[in-house]
């Protein structure tokens, strides 16, 4: 065991580096990282266990910070085991750096998650205890790590904090220990005054184990770390009580410890003396950007004990290869992203049926074949369908983690954070289910998903006004707009940051879902009715519709055609069906015409420009129709008066009704085919 003279002089080590960060760049929050350099330190130097020379080891812990603010901390504290180097920490929030101002995740670095939105983190962590229970329950043993959340006062006061603890506490996930940093500090106020309740109390409500301790005091965080790490049945809460800016002073030596203003901005700024404060911590002001002789040494032995660990363990893991083959293969297999051949074509789907209804048919065959596949709805698994997936399986729960169906009660924000967690310890596919308007709780998620390029599938039912009688609280419009900008916005591998699909028949459902499996680049939304849809016709005569559907695979395709078209009609999803309607009207008036398929604009625009023009003709006529904003279709017509959408917010009524009402309907679509060809 380590002196506690040297750790504290190797949290102070992290204090300067963390401090000296800010303070370089003027810009980012210093006093968080300096009060929780004790923990880091303690949880780095004796307890984190990790493969230093391969850091994508499957079985190795993770430490999720929630707190990205706190980047300084984690950019030190990693630079202390040789991830980054004193030009890297000097390059703090610069161009092209990697130590962004908010953690990326970098596996090979040891940053295990992007850090967003204050909640999300931490909500990760347990997304990844459930994966490492649930691929335990699979693999064995080798699957027996532990997982470390951080999260700041903030992060306890958001939201989804209530969902992260309340269903770690229910499944009784004791792999994950999490260290709340309570130092009564936020942005712009004291913590007691925003907030008064008992945090122990409510993580106790929950089903934690809860430890409330002093953070800077070395032999109880260690204390806290071994009662948590033999905790059965329960995650640990370890109540760090900690000091804002620890050890920070002014020129003439008074304390700024516990300040607000330490929080948001460098020390200098919220006038306090660097140099003061780094001597105090037994630096050279003149050298900032340094690690501690003894700390070196420090951190030396404890990777050569970490290297013998993972020596150990990698001999321990060929034997078990070796009794275990077909396991050994599937670890791999699960690890790489490898999905199993599925016969896409064998899936029978039923006529004419909602594609809710044509995704639960292809939820009930990836449930037979896909072993490492959790599926989760927020109390919607009757509606939304992914109960076709619950039918072949069973749920997960305390005292089974064979089941692969997580049912996390009603919690969308909470749930896509929990399969984002999933991805992130990785081994595990992960999909989630709910109704599309409630994805308007999802979104920051959605989006944080997106930014790490993680495949989680978002399931959206219920697509559009036609929920009827539910009325316009529960009928979205605008939330295909936005979700489809998620289409058109890159990553920063130059990927569409989102594949959206919304299929419009159940073999366009099929395929959608073979898409969806396939991407293993970035998340995936599938946008499914409720309501049953016609069959679409095929091109060909006695031609297979689901072979004809293959054709979504490239975004957008020709769903009925004739010689030199005078109009090309455009929709996805349901809309489609009315436009097959409306054009059996138009050919009575001799109209040619040509129907257009597009679940996934952003696939569309990356098909060659010969094929894109094949799809839409340059020149023709374009009509389109959607069942929400208008703009869904511009970027393929081209003119908004040339599109018939929906302005407003949707009415209760039965759905047939809307139709009529609101003008989705062949005979609509005729006249407003006829006005736009008579312009």
């Amino acid at each position: 065991m380590n002196s506690n003279q040297l750790m504290t002089k190797a949290a102070d080590n992290i204090r300067i580096l963390a401090a000296s960060m800010v303070e370089k760049a003027k810009s980012g929050h210093p006093g968080g990282a300096m009060g929780g350099a004790d923990f880091v330190n303690v949880l780095f130097s004796e307890f984190l266990i990790f493969d230093p020379k391969n850091p994508y080891w499957a079985g190795r812990d993770r430490f999720f910070l929630d707190p990205g603010h706190m980047s300084p901390m984690l950019y030190a504290q990693l630079a202390l085991i040789g991830k980054y180097s004193m030009e890297d920490l000097q390059q703090f929030r610069q161009w092209g750096s990697v130590t962004p101002g908010h953690p990326e995740v970098d596996v090979a670095r040891g940053v295990e998650n992007t850090s967003g939105p204050l909640g999300q983190g931490h909500t990760y962590a347990v997304g990844a205890a459930i994966a490492a229970k649930f691929l335990e329950n699979r693999l064995g043993w080798v699957m027996s790590q532990t997982i470390y959340a951080y999260i700041s006062d903030g992060g306890i006061q958001e939201e989804i904090s209530q969902g992260g603890g309340r269903i770690a506490g229910h499944l009784g996930l004791d792999n994950l220990i999490m260290f709340y940093d309570a130092n009564d500090v936020q942005l712009s106020t004291k913590v007691s005054e925003v907030t008064s309740e008992d945090i122990a109390l409510k993580y106790k409500a929950w089903g934690w184990h809860v430890i409330d301790i002093d953070g800077h005091d070395i032999d109880q965080i260690r204390g806290a770390l071994t009662e948590a790490k033999a905790t059965v049945g329960k995650p640990t809460l370890i109540i760090g009580r900690t000091i804002m800016a620890k050890g920070v002073v002014g020129a003439d030596g008074t304390s700024f410890e516990g300040a607000v203003s330490t929080h948001g901005q460098p020390l200098s700024a919220a006038g306090a003396c660097m140099a003061s404060t780094i001597k105090a911590f037994g630096g050279n002001p003149d050298e900032p950007f340094a690690i501690f002789p003894e700390v070196q040494a420090l951190y030396d032995a404890r990777l050569e004990e970490l290297n013998q660990l993972a020596e150990a363990r990698a001999e321990e893991e060929a034997r078990w290869r070796v009794e275990h083959p077909e396991l050994g293969k599937k670890m791999d297999d699960w690890f790489s992203g490898v999905v199993p051949e599925i016969d896409w074509s064998a899936i029978e789907q039923k006529p004419n049926q909602a594609t809710r209804a044509a995704s639960a048919t292809v939820l009930g065959t990836l449930a037979g074949k896909v072993e490492n596949m959790i599926v989760a709805s927020a109390d919607l698994s009757n509606s939304d369908k992914t109960d076709g997936f619950l039918k072949k399986t069973r749920a997960i729960t305390a005292t089974d983690f064979g089941g692969a169906f997580l049912q996390p009660g009603v919690a969308e924000l909470t749930m896509a954070c929990l399969c984002i967690g999933m991805a992130l310890h990785g081994g595990v596919i992960a999909a989630c289910g709910t109704f599309f308007v409630f994805s308007d709780y999802m979104k920051p998620a959605v989006r944080m998903a997106a930014l790490m390029e993680l495949p989680v599938k978002f399931i959206w039912t219920h697509d559009a006004f036609r929920v009827g009688e539910d009325g316009p609280t529960h009928e979205p419009v605008e939330h295909e707009a936005q979700i489809r900008l998620m289409e058109k916005l890159q990553n920063h591998s130059g990927e569409n940051s989102v594949l959206v699909l919304r299929p419009a028949d159940v073999q366009e459902t099929t395929v959608a879902w073979e898409l969806a499996m396939r991407n293993v680049k970035t998340p995936t939304a599938l946008i499914l009715s409720r309501q049953n849809i016609n069959d679409l016709p095929t091109l060909k005569a006695g031609a297979s519709r689901y072979e004809e559907a293959k054709q979504a695979a490239r975004g957008g395709y020709i769903v009925s055609r004739d010689e030199n078209p005078e109009v090309v009609l455009i929709a996805t999803g349901s809309e489609v069906s009315t436009l097959v309607e409306g054009a059996e009207l138009l050919r009575k008036d001799g109209i040619r015409l040509q129907i257009v398929s597009v679940p996934s604009e952003g696939l569309f625009r990356r098909q060659s420009e010969a094929y894109q023009a094949e799809v839409l003709p340059l020149g023709v006529l374009r009509f389109g129709l959607t069942a929400g904003l208008p703009v869904n279709l511009l970027g393929l017509v081209g003119c908004e008066k040339c599109i018939w959408g929906l302005n407003s917010f949707g009415f209760s009524a039965p759905y047939k009704v809307l139709d009529e009402k609101l003008g989705f309907t062949a005979t609509n679509v005729y006249e407003q085919v006829k006005k736009v060809m008579s312009r």
